[in-house]
């Protein structure tokens, strides 16, 4: 019965089939919106860097109390949510689409990676990617707090965020292929590092080897492989995928974050042999 009831409410509700993504019906649907949205984030993530610097010290942080780790178990449940969602109404679209790919010899597999050419940005999956770009907003939120608590700006978090909201709006707006596949990796990975940020917001003890960067890492080569699949199946299938110069824009983005995040990752590997060297010689002297 709960089951029943959850799938009804993830896939089957009307406003979930009978959603259409429409400048003039769905909120924040236009480039407009868009491009103002984004250039409001990045404009108070500095106003806000620079007037901390101006008026508190600078070892001194803001206290926030219980917000992160509330914001962190709500970015948790919204993902989870999310993934859910999109995981019921793709099944929902293979199970009422049989006969369509029977008729073009195109499995399941291939449909969550490429979507045939005069695919609309409406019904089940694509309302679940609306969810998903509105939620990216909620993100940005944490991009305040670590101004707030750390007293320092992270220009990778504001070229991501900002990157996988123009992202998540090209899904929409081009039916992109491969969006299905990639809201799930990131819902669930979102999922699971919020659920473990909020673990350790209210005091319960780390993991002992860097949990997020390494979901982060698991997300970014899902991506890759899968991208690397989209662009096998637009040039074996007859008439390409959908989408597919929204999706060229959109890896050479993805290309962008992931030479960024792997210079991260570099460093930070760098960082910490560098620190237990140095801890190695201080107890040998």
């Amino acid at each position: 019965m709960m089951i029943s009831t959850l799938t009804y409410y993830l896939s089957e509700h009307p406003s979930i089939i009978n959603f259409r993504w429409s400048h003039a019906q769905s909120w924040g649907s236009t480039w407009s919106f868009l491009f103002s949205s984004i250039s409001l984030y990045l404009t108070l993530a500095l106003l806000l860097h620079f007037l901390l610097a101006l008026f508190l010290r600078r070892n001194r942080s803001v206290s926030l109390g219980p917000i992160p780790a509330f914001h962190s178990l709500s970015m948790s449940v919204i993902s989870a949510t999310i993934f859910a969602g999109i995981l019921l109404s793709s099944a929902s679209e293979i199970r009422e689409t049989r006969w369509f790919f029977r008729r073009t010899k195109t499995t399941p597999f291939q449909w969550l990676l490429c979507f045939p050419l005069g695919t609309r940005p409406s019904g089940r999956v694509f309302f679940w990617s609306y969810i998903f770009y509105l939620s990216r907003f909620v993100h940005m939120l944490r991009t305040f707090f670590t101004i707030l608590r750390r007293r320092r700006i992270v220009f990778f978090q504001l070229f991501y965020n900002s990157i996988l909201t123009f992202t998540s709006f090209l899904w929409l707006e081009f039916s992109q292929s491969f969006q299905v596949l990639a809201i799930l990796f990131t819902t669930l990975v979102c999922s699971v590092v919020y659920g473990y940020r909020f673990w350790t917001g209210i005091g319960l003890p780390r993991a002992c080897f860097p949990l997020v960067v390494n979901c982060q890492m698991v997300l970014m080569g899902c991506n890759l492989v899968c991208h690397v699949g989209v662009l096998l199946l637009h040039f074996m299938k007859n008439g390409g995928c959908n989408g597919i110069r929204a999706w060229v824009f959109n890896s050479v983005l993805n290309g962008a974050i992931l030479l960024l995040f792997l210079k991260f990752y570099v460093k930070m590997v760098s960082d910490k042999r560098k620190n237990k060297f140095a801890k190695l010689a201080t107890k040998e002297l």
